[in-house]
């Protein structure tokens, strides 16, 4: 088994120390481990460079600490700084645990089945058998058990019809199947399960292969393909509504990530060789829809085909995505976006090099840390979105404008190095200034894209776990399932239920597809059950 290696902190100037140290005395075990330590980390380096798959990012990772959080409070404290104040950290300093034991109450198992189970001997009225002279009643609220049982995601029934043969005439007769087997061999819940492995979890099909025959219920990947291939083809038409109202939002977030698609080759001659899944969240009338598109277009590009099933009457929607070229919209499209920047992405400068610049980059992440702390203050009170923007303007506004000085003030006056980690993360701030603060003039402006760099988790989860899509339709059909089930997710539905209800309306559903969305479909559901006992 190979183990992590072990860090040691340790300065430049005190390795030289260490180094002209030895030539006039016996090294400790301490200074030996440390000497060591830093002639085995330059073997590994050498051993690196010459690896031509090697890449920088490697190279960083081994040498430097990789942080697992850009918390300020963490990032400064790695810095030797304390937050709020321009102190050394304080080592003693104990995180507050969160409450809470990890377990749900019985009111979040929202999809098992509920039993109601009546006192055997006692109904209500009858007389108390302790004091036999009072009635018992029910109480308004009942014990609550809860059972929690194992079994295969997808199962499976074997119906063994009788056989009888006459002996004179040899006339079989066999057993008419139960109406609960059903005419197709499978449920329209077994294929809802498949998706919501597959492109909900990101579980491959050969592992649920492996884990159906371990339980005794064969179902082999082809099969599975098979399966949601298959059901795709009826629900489609909610995947295209999901897309035309996303088109009429009134803020698009998109952000892409790569992805393999074997049929996709690389040609040494084409433009372009790049494959991405490119991810698209829409906010419109209380509702967040979320669509992925994979192929070999950039999120501007797909963003480009969403806009063109926007109504022409609608105002310019708020655009939110990073400051990279490929995520604008490139053609014209009749209108024009408001782009709002990632006030995150720009943060994340200044985390990379806090540790060479703290002071600085304790300036920098402070301030912007009292603006998400607006943001956080007018979401909790439920503010409008006016209410909102005359709240940053108030609050937010001269924290940024003073932020914009100081960074004006450390270029101009040569306080900084315009070529080092610190001046290019305070030109990225400058020279993306009015993107990144549309906030503080549009209403409903977001600070940045973390709904949209969430919801790429679910294509960076099959990214990790599948690898690839094979074909073009195979990328089709996840990202048809991935944006359904997403888009359910964020709305708090259930997206097998979801799935299984597509399914089984298919033809209401390509009659009226804007009636089978995930935030409407119950409802739909309960009034055409309604109107069919009003008939009955």
């Amino acid at each position: 088994m190979q183990l992590d290696p072990e860090t040691i902190e340790i300065s430049i100037q005190e390795l030289e120390a260490l180094v002209d140290g030895a030539c006039h005395q016996t090294l400790n075990a301490g200074d030996h481990r440390k000497l060591r330590g830093a002639v085995e980390t330059l073997g590994q380096v050498a051993r690196m460079l010459a690896d031509k798959e090697a890449t920088l990012r490697q190279l960083r990772q081994m040498l430097l600490r990789p942080a697992t959080t850009e918390k300020t409070r963490v990032v400064l404290e790695r810095a030797g700084l304390k937050p709020g104040g321009s102190g050394p950290a304080q080592p003693g300093a104990e995180k507050k645990k969160r409450k809470g034991h990890g377990r749900n109450a019985a009111r979040a198992f929202t999809g098992a089945p509920k039993v109601d189970v009546a006192h055997p001997s006692l109904q209500p009225g009858d007389r108390c058998p302790e004091c036999q002279k009072g009635k018992v009643y029910p109480l308004q609220e009942s014990a609550v058990r809860v059972r929690i049982v194992g079994q295969a995601p997808v199962q499976a029934t074997v119906y063994q019809l009788q056989r009888l043969r006459c002996n004179l005439c040899q006339e079989v007769y066999q057993a008419p199947p139960p109406a609960e087997m059903g005419t197709e061999k499978r449920e329209e819940t077994a294929a809802s399960m498949v998706a919501l492995l597959k492109y909900g979890s990101g579980i491959p099909f050969y592992r649920l292969a492996g884990l159906q025959s371990n339980l005794g219920i064969p179902l082999p990947p082809s099969t599975q393909w098979d399966m949601v291939a298959q059901a795709a083809v009826p629900i489609e038409p909610a995947h295209e509504e999901l897309i035309r109202q996303a088109a009429q939002g009134q803020v698009l977030y998109n952000d892409d990530t790569t992805v393999r698609i074997l049929a996709l080759t690389r040609e040494t001659a084409a433009e372009r060789t790049g494959v991405f899944t490119s991810g698209i969240v829409a906010t419109t009338q209380g509702h967040r829809i979320a669509l992925f598109f994979s192929g070999d277009k950039h999120a501007g590009e797909n963003l480009e085909d969403v806009l063109q099933r926007r109504a022409a009457e609608l105002p310019p929607p708020i655009q939110m995505c990073d400051a990279l070229s490929r995520n604008v919209p490139k053609r014209p499209l009749g209108m024009e976006l408001l782009v709002a920047n990632c006030l995150t992405h720009c943060r994340r400068n200044f985390v990379e090099v806090a540790a060479n610049f703290p002071p600085e980059c304790q300036y920098v992440l402070e301030a912007l840390g009292e603006v998400y702390g607006c943001d956080e203050t007018a979401r909790e009170q439920g503010m409008t979105a006016e209410q909102r923007l005359a709240y940053h303007q108030e609050r937010s506004g001269p924290r940024m404008e003073q932020l914009r000085h100081w960074g004006e003030q450390q270029l101009a006056a040569h306080q900084v190095e315009p070529n080092s980690g610190l001046g290019k993360a305070i030109r990225y701030l400058l020279n993306h200034w009015q993107k990144l603060t549309l906030f503080l003039r549009q209403a409903g402006a977001p600070l940045d894209t973390n709904l949209v760099e969430r919801a790429l988790k679910k294509a960076i989860l099959h990214r990790k776990n599948a690898l690839f899509y094979k074909t073009r339709n195979g990328a089709r059909v996840g990202d048809l399932y991935m944006s359904l089930i997403h888009t359910c997710e964020l709305c708090g539905g259930n997206p097998f239920d979801y799935l299984t209800q597509l399914q089984e309306h298919a033809a209401e559903l390509k009659q009226n597809p804007s009636a089978w969305m995930p935030w409407n479909y119950r409802a739909t559901l309960e009034e055409a059950a309604g109107a069919s006992a009003k008939a009955a």
